[in-house]
């Protein structure tokens, strides 16, 4: 995306603070969540009464209710009224995938400045009515007369009044993504005490991050709360160790509470835009977004949930020449430390990425000190959709507080899909 002169810029980046499922947030809906970045994002970059050219959000537990949240959260901030947004669901990479899509189109000169980001929230989930007791309904609303009322009333019953609540259960397996998960442990031959070191790394790096001062201007208080609700920096291996499996409960379960990553309320968003939006702003960029990638696999047939990121990166690594070792930083979303583990192997696994990746050698090791270096996923937090716009924040400002080059993100979603981006310095 800078090959044509016109770069992708990320000119800014906000969030609020991550925090732990029916907790904080438990009264807070997801609009009042997206709200609360969006103002973050004004106030810290001076937006009040802004034109912004586009916006894109989304949210993978959204409701029908919220059919227009993503206008709906322009027009509940300061921004000028006439902002447009629409919605976009790419499971856990729609934070990232709005972000691409709104840095094409700076790219292209369709827009100079846009805002993306997600947002998602287990408190405010949308709960439905069963499928009969919906049928019950509308056959109620088309009736005429009392008799056809009667005659749709009589086919209720007490089970369908049990609601539908959602889940991201795969609806191909009718599994979990930590169940998924736990078979790719398995296969990949990972120790629950690796898992646990890389959780420990994600809750000590998050914390040293915060004490350095290092999120001072990018998360926001909300709500009267200014940290990750989830970061536990005073964690051990040993207090790790304790926790008992969560998707496999025989002795054969690694996955537990404490290096997976924990449902999660919260919303983050980017601003970006090309050069001539970032002068409109009088803004000095932070970092551009260089090429994306998305993959996926076939996990029915047997291939694991959450290794289509493997595919993904080796697809963008090969189109833009590059290796591992030409990051500086490499942020990992990191669902379940199982599901970074696996990839990482992978990577190095010549089997793999021959028969896989279809390359003719390994991508290789990655540099753990590069490796999700302010915290990531299984410390800070997870709300679905808001994941990827928290990376790109994170990340530009690394490479803006560091003068470093370049950095890679990847991130596996639900339905076995990854996607994965370069960003570099400005």
């Amino acid at each position: 995306m800078k090959s044509q002169g016109n770069r992708a810029l990320i000119l800014g980046s906000a969030r609020i603070p991550f925090t732990k499922s029916q907790t904080s947030y438990s009264d807070v809906t997801r609009k009042e969540l997206l709200v609360g970045a969006l103002n973050g994002l004004v106030k810290q970059y001076k937006l009040q009464g802004r034109l912004i050219d586009d916006s894109a959000f989304g949210a993978v537990m959204n409701s029908s209710a919220d059919f227009n949240l993503s206008r709906e959260a322009i027009l509940s901030t300061e921004l000028h009224p006439d902002s447009p947004a629409y919605n976009v669901q790419r499971a856990c990479g729609t934070g990232l995938e709005t972000t691409w899509q709104i840095a094409m189109k700076a790219h292209t000169v369709a827009i100079d400045v846009g805002i993306a980001g997600g947002v998602d929230t287990n408190s405010d989930l949308p709960i439905e009515v069963s499928r009969k007791f919906q049928k019950v309904l509308l056959d109620l609303n088309k009736a005429r007369g009392f008799g056809e009322q009667l005659k749709a009333l009589s086919r209720m019953s007490l089970s369908a009044l049990k609601p539908g609540v959602p889940s991201v259960n795969e609806p191909r397996t009718l599994m979990s993504m930590g169940e998924h998960c736990e078979l790719m442990v398995k296969e990949w031959k990972i120790s629950r005490e690796e898992q646990d070191e890389l959780a420990l790394a994600s809750h000590k790096n998050g914390a040293k991050a915060y004490e350095e001062g290092f999120y001072d201007d990018l998360v926001h208080p909300f709500q009267g709360i200014k940290r990750d609700g989830t970061l536990r920096g005073d964690t051990s291996l040993e207090k790790l160790a304790k926790l008992k499996p969560v998707f496999d409960p025989t002795p054969a379960g690694t996955l537990t509470a404490g290096n997976s990553s924990p449902l999660t309320d919260g919303a983050a968003v980017v601003l970006v835009g090309n050069e001539r939006g970032a002068e409109k702003l009088g803004l000095k960029p932070l970092a551009q977004l260089v090429d994306v990638q998305v993959a996926a696999v076939n996990f029915v047939k047997g291939e694991g949930l959450l290794m289509a990121p493997t595919k993904a990166v080796s697809q963008l690594l090969e189109r833009n020449s590059l290796t591992f070792s030409d990051f500086d930083y490499i942020e990992i979303h990191e669902a379940f430390a199982g599901q970074v583990l696996c990839n990482m192997k992978a990577w190095e696994s010549e089997k793999y990425c021959r028969e896989v990746l279809g390359r003719k050698t390994p991508l290789g090791a990655i540099d753990r000190k590069r490796l999700n270096t302010v915290g990531s996923s299984l410390a800070l937090g997870h709300p679905f959709a808001a994941t990827g716009a928290r990376i790109v924040g994170t990340l530009a400002k690394l490479l803006a507080k560091s003068g470093k080059k370049r950095g890679l993100i990847s991130i596996c979603t639900a339905g076995g899909m990854g996607i994965a981006a370069i960003v570099e310095s400005v």
